[in-house]
């Protein structure tokens, strides 16, 4: 177990993907942080005087803004976990890899738990892109950026665990969907479009925001904490949040099913 995973942080650290995407991730959510706290910071008052706008008490502003993380940030986890799975089938290094190790079992286990891993990286990053760029511009429009509050490092822990788990599912959907393009498609569509679609459907009813709850986005909003789609809601909507234990284990069960069927289907068949 332990050469294959360092088997699988050689495949992971040898390629440029995942710096690339991490400066990419860091520089959206810098981006996106810096604006929101900027918006926020210094139009606040105006905004939340305005019919329908969204009312942001000066408590909430700070996870608002360091939630982006994971929010808009857990997209690039996934699609890490995405790529560096389906690249084994593409370019075929699972050939060598279960002829070095025959125990498929544990060379999927050894990836995830690598991928768990980057993914919690990605999530320290997220932060230091999130936090290290709002707090600053929440200071500076006069508003306490919450450094000192131990429920902002509680927020952090999370989204670290969060983003972690994001990296295993997108491992997950790679070993399920091994056509590259096709599960770079699907997590895409799926992450950007047709939950966030589901998401807004099932806030309509009571008995459906009841489901609405359990999809991974939503599990994800609730293990964090906060949310900037749940934070900025007019109140019209019937939004359910579960408690941030009972996300983090809907996103792990997610991440665990998803992983298992993908081992049981293309994981177990023939390479070449």
């Amino acid at each position: 177990m332990i050469n294959a995973i360092r088997a699988e942080f050689a495949k992971l650290l040898t390629v440029r993907l995942w710096w690339v995407l991490l400066l990419v991730m860091f520089g959206y959510i810098g981006f996106v942080s810096g604006l929101l706290a900027g918006l926020f910071g210094a139009l606040g008052d105006q905004l939340s005087a305005q019919q329908g706008s969204p009312q942001i008490a000066d408590a909430q502003l700070p996870p608002l803004v360091y939630s982006t993380a994971t929010s808009i940030g857990y997209v690039f986890p996934l699609i890490l976990g995405a790529l560096a799975t389906t690249a084994e089938f593409r370019y075929q290094t699972l050939t060598p890899t279960f002829l070095a190790t025959p125990r498929r079992g544990a060379v999927l286990v050894a990836k995830l738990g690598v991928l768990f891993v980057a993914g919690a990286m990605y999530g320290v990053v997220a932060l230091v892109g999130s936090i290290g760029i709002g707090a600053p511009l929440l200071g500076l429009t006069g508003h306490d950026a919450a450094l000192g509050d131990s429920a902002t490092w509680s927020l952090a822990a999370r989204v670290v665990l969060a983003m972690a788990l994001w990296a295993v599912i997108g491992a997950g959907v790679g070993s399920l969907i091994t056509n590259q393009v096709a599960a770079i498609v699907v997590v895409i569509a799926f992450a950007q479009f047709v939950e966030p679609l589901l998401r807004l459907g099932t806030s309509i009813w009571d008995w459906t925001a009841q489901v609405g709850k359990f999809l991974p986005g939503a599990a994800s909003d609730a293990l964090v904490g906060a949310s900037v789609f749940t934070m900025l809601g007019t109140g019209t909507s019937q939004v359910q949040v579960l408690e941030w234990w009972q996300g983090g284990l809907v996103l792990a069960g997610i991440a665990a099913i998803v992983a298992a069927l993908g081992y049981l289907t293309s994981w177990r068949h023939d390479v070449t």
